[in-house]
């Protein structure tokens, strides 16, 4: 697969592994058309720093940021012949003043493109642990549809503020919760209110041209899709919403990762044409399956 625009390093990332020029070269040997770098924004609040980031303040994560997109201007120049490479950053929605920092970020860095993801439901960790997630849903007294709900109504604050340009991981909320024949209770399914929210942010993503990644790290977290799950891509397919492939790669060990098996899913659900990014993003390329 020739394309991925979402991607980490250990470099800049504490939970990834490995330099970011060891990504640029393994996406290089790997024969990729266009490769999206996309590190995280820097979080505000001490309280939102995560347990490997210890020792470390807000300050330092703005300069680690900062240090990231002049490493990637650097490596974007040297391999400039060999690659298209895109610089860029995924989103955080923390507090309501999150979104204003992605935005400012976005402009003081001339990014490339944001990849629009949720890693937080009303300040708590979604996906860093089950333990964290199981917290998530106590705060929500146990009603795992009030989260889900939470979840869609942030996402679309999200989307309306921001409009970026990739769609991360649409339903991670589901991380913790699969969606398939071993679901139980899975509130997308169980409520058609949710579902309901959910395509209300499909649609409104559409509207503005987003395009939605199709991410393959979910066969690592033992999901039965790659995000978004059947259900939901099956809706966006359905309304005609640009899709794209990413593995999520936390390191150049992950670059292409599940990517022959996201191959079988795309013809699966049918999927023939793959849109991707370019350096003047509004004029994006597409790729057949």
């Amino acid at each position: 697969m020739p394309f991925t625009f979402h991607t980490h390093s250990g470099q800049f990332c504490k939970h990834a592994s490995g330099d970011l020029e060891g990504v640029v070269k393994k996406a290089v040997s790997q024969g990729m058309l266009v490769l999206g770098l996309s590190e995280h924004v820097p979080r505000s609040r001490m309280q939102d720093l995560y347990p490997e980031e210890a020792g470390m303040t807000p300050a330092d994560l703005s300069t680690v940021f900062a240090e990231y997109v002049a490493e990637a201007r650097r490596l974007r120049a040297k391999y400039a012949g060999q690659i298209e490479i895109l610089i860029g950053a995924e989103t955080e929605h923390i507090t309501a003043e999150s979104l204003q920092e992605v935005k400012q970020l976005r402009q003081q860095f001339s990014l490339d493109y944001v990849v629009g993801s949720l890693h937080h439901i009303d300040g708590m960790p979604l996906d860093f642990s089950k333990p964290l997630y199981d917290k998530i849903v106590e705060h929500f007294g146990g009603d795992r549809c009030m989260v889900f709900r939470r979840y869609f109504d942030l996402q679309l604050e999200l989307l309306r503020e921001v409009q970026p340009e990739v769609i991360g991981h649409f339903d991670l909320v589901r991380i913790f919760h699969p969606y398939g024949e071993e679901a139980v209770d899975d509130p997308l399914a169980a409520s058609e209110e949710i579902r309901q929210l959910a395509i209300r942010n499909i649609e409104y993503a559409i509207g503005y041209g987003a395009t939605f990644e199709i991410n393959s790290r979910a066969w690592k977290k033992g999901l039965r899709d790659a995000y978004p799950q059947r259900d939901l891509l099956s809706e966006i397919v359905a309304r005609g919403g640009k899709v794209t492939i990413s593995d999520d790669s936390h390191g150049e060990q992950d670059l292409c990762m599940h990517y022959d098996r996201l191959l079988a899913y795309l013809r699966e659900m049918g999927i023939e044409r793959l849109h991707y990014l370019t350096k003047a993003h509004s004029a994006d390329g597409a790729v057949e399956t």
